[in-house]
């Protein structure tokens, strides 16, 4: 339950901070829950750290962009605050100190997971947005052949 609040609280602080309508702020709060729990609940499950950001942040884009057409709003008003709880900073944070150290082993070890799990994010986020943009074609284009 605690890390469901601050996962909350983590993605309203940065909506804040972009000046997010209050109207908005506890649905922006909402999308990085909706991404922790995804990461979380697969993580225990896989243990694989990649694929559980991948999910999560498909998640928060399929949130996103259904908010987006609820609420009339831009699907990034939702999508930068929520996928700040699954930033990788930790293992970053990691990276840098195992260079400093001049521990290169581990330094690659983590910089990979970094990177990857950012492509992740990139890549969920992503992929959401463009199925819900070919679902819009596809629905446009059904309305244009009835006439």
């Amino acid at each position: 339950m605690e890390q469901i609040i601050l996962s909350f609280i983590t993605s309203i602080a940065p909506a804040v901070v972009f000046n997010t309508s209050k109207r908005n702020l506890i649905w922006a709060g909402f999308s990085g829950v909706v991404g922790w729990v995804i990461y979380i609940f697969l993580f225990e499950k896989t243990g694989d750290t990649i694929l559980s950001v991948f999910a999560g942040a498909l998640g928060i884009g399929i949130y996103s962009e259904t908010m987006a057409r609820v609420l009339k709003t831009p699907a990034t008003v939702y999508t930068l605050p929520g996928i700040f709880p699954i930033v990788p900073g930790v293992p970053a944070y990691y990276t840098i100190e195992y260079i400093v150290k001049r521990n290169f082993i581990n330094a690659a070890g983590t910089g990979l997971e970094t990177i990857g799990s950012a492509c992740a994010i990139a890549f969920g986020v992503m992929l959401a947005s463009a199925v819900f943009r070919l679902y819009n074609r596809i629905k446009i284009k059904s309305a244009y052949d009835k006439y």
